[in-house]
């Protein structure tokens, strides 16, 4: 038995709709995905965003140690949010 499924609509399907705080367009016309979005997100896809709350950094292919707690704190408060 062969069950048919239309990928556009099961991928868009388990997207999480964008918020206005989760981005914003840059002068040159790009969306930029803020920090509360990478939060939302949950996981990194080591793409060398720009505000990348896990400290991936695209050029050495590693992740920078977080001085601050703050990453994991703004974590821990959007969940609560939530």
């Amino acid at each position: 038995m062969t069950i048919k499924v239309n990928l556009r609509k099961f991928t868009t399907m388990n997207k999480p709709q964008l918020q206005p705080e989760d981005y914003y367009i840059s002068e040159e016309g790009y969306i930029v995905f803020t920090e509360t979005y990478h939060l939302k997100r949950g996981y990194c896809c080591k793409s060398g965003c720009k505000h990348c709350p896990y400290g991936y950094d695209k050029k050495t292919d590693s992740f920078k140690k977080k001085t601050s707690s703050s990453s994991i704190d703004k974590k821990d408060d959007l969940n609560n949010k939530l």
